[in-house]
């Protein structure tokens, strides 16, 4: 039985003034509340009635009333059960994700229960992982095969080529590209309220481009093709020749398709008349090819509708990261894969199970 009168008449002002409060918190407001009314003489059960509370809830605050004063109002410091891992299980589990780098929650809830019988939900492994310093992370796609003296031998040719070329001389970088041709819904002005829709493409047709870029001066030469083969590697190769009828050698930088070394291609070259000299990027290294990035760029920024006020302004941009950015970061992108990333085998990246 709780006697009534225990509060004083300042603390009774402050709580009255408290439960009159709209913008208080309501769970602060109602114990506020229960003590109010027990001391004007409410029993714990009728105060519970009223308050849709719990008769041992209504004395547990009153406990605590006697034992901390105001002060406990607004305490509701919640805290956690402690893990149920030990520090050796925890360890063993920071280990095991070093290891096999599961994709998702689902194994690392599969692996604790398999090795220790303990079940977590998923936000719980979540938590767990962080506090073991993991973090779940999206792995980069880089070149396969790397072969780090091949292209730094590449790389001091170029430079060394650049460095020395003739004024009678150019460079280009040559690829094909492969587009789908398909339509793709982009934004458009309407009148409101009007639905706009369009048809698709059918079919898996595609278009297929054999281009070439000059990083110096921006130029450019595009041919559409039926097929990408050796023929248009010829064709190609001719066009930039008549685009630079006053250049005693025009070098030309390719990746290792099978079309580029192809006989008829060797052949064209050893005519007299050609002023061609063929350069090659070594193999599964996209990055060293500035016209990759071209595609890459071209898609980005034109397939997606992107709008330009000035696309002079855009094209020299262009211009300028594919001269400029992109070999200023050939070393440090050969480097920074090397000793910055741990390189995971396609074949190994998979849900493991102990």
């Amino acid at each position: 039985m709780i006697r009534p009168g225990f509060l004083d008449e300042a603390t009774r002002v402050e709580l009255t003034a408290l439960v009159r409060d709209g913008k208080a918190e309501s769970r602060v407001t109602r114990r506020a509340n229960a003590l109010l009314l027990l001391d004007d003489g409410w029993s714990c059960e009728k105060t519970a009635q009223a308050l849709y509370m719990d008769d041992d809830t209504i004395r547990y605050w009153h406990e605590l009333y006697q034992g901390k004063g105001l002060s406990w109002l607004a305490e509701f410091g919640y805290k956690g059960r402690s893990c149920e891992m030990t520090v050796v299980q925890q360890e063993a589990l920071a280990k095991w994700v070093e290891q096999t780098l599961p994709r998702t929650t689902s194994a690392v809830g599969e692996w604790i229960e398999k090795a220790y019988g303990i079940s977590y939900t998923r936000s719980a492994i979540i938590k767990l992982l962080k506090r073991l310093g993991m973090e779940y992370r999206k792995p980069k796609a880089v070149p396969r095969k790397l072969d780090p003296a091949k292209q730094a031998a590449f790389i001091k040719a170029y430079n060394d080529l650049l460095n020395n070329l003739a004024d009678d001389e150019a460079v280009m970088f040559a690829d094909a590209v492969h587009p789908t041709h398909e339509a793709r819904p982009a934004g458009c002005w309407a009148p409101k309220g009007t639905k706009v829709a369009i048809a698709q493409t059918s079919g898996r047709d595609r278009l297929n481009i054999h281009g070439a870029i000059d990083l110096e001066t921006g130029k450019t030469k595009m041919l559409e093709m039926l097929t990408v083969n050796a023929a248009s590697t010829i064709a190609l190769l001719t066009a930039i020749m008549i685009m630079y009828p006053l250049k005693r050698w025009i070098h030309v930088f390719l990746d290792n398709a099978r079309y580029h070394h192809a006989v008829m291609v060797q052949e064209w070259l050893a005519r007299p008349d050609c002023r061609i000299k063929l350069h090659f990027i070594p193999t599964y290294c996209p990055h060293l090819d500035p016209i990759e990035r071209l595609w890459g760029l071209m898609h980005k920024n034109i397939t997606h509708n992107r709008c330009y006020a000035k696309y002079n302004d855009f094209c020299n941009a262009v211009l300028a990261f594919l001269r400029d950015e992109v070999p200023r970061n050939w070393r440090l992108y050969c480097d920074s894969v090397s000793d910055n990333f741990r390189i995971i085998d396609p074949k190994d990246f998979r849900v493991l199970k102990a």
